[in-house]
């Protein structure tokens, strides 16, 4: 059973950073791309950056330059570090990962950037 587990969330300033992780098991980490989406209140759930397993990343617009996602394949951990944060990034942050066609989902974690 393929299982995902955010953590890293929290609440900053504008401006400030954040790093979320994203701990993987049941499923064969290295061969799969990893990615990050967030949901915010009321809105729909969003892309926000992918790395395969071949460590091409690929970002949403909105936080290109500003966030980072990598992968450590031998601890079977994706994070995303998040720079330069704004009150639109607030959101609840999910881990996600797609294993023969079927698309797992961690819990998620909150990212709150205050004004």
């Amino acid at each position: 059973q393929v299982q995902l587990v955010e953590s890293g969330g929290g609440m900053v300033q504008a401006g400030g950073s954040l790093r979320l992780s994203c701990t993987a098991s049941g499923l064969p980490f290295a061969n799969y791309a990893l990615g990050w989406w967030r949901q915010a209140p009321g809105k729909v759930r969003e892309f926000v950056a992918v790395i395969t397993n071949m460590y091409n990343e690929f970002y949403e617009d909105s936080v290109e330059g500003r966030f980072t996602i990598s992968r450590e394949n031998a601890k079977n951990m994706v994070y995303l570090e998040m720079n330069g944060l704004k009150p639109e990034d607030t959101a609840v942050y999910y881990c996600a990962a797609t294993v023969l066609g079927r698309d797992y989902w961690g819990q998620g974690t909150q990212v709150t950037v205050s004004s």
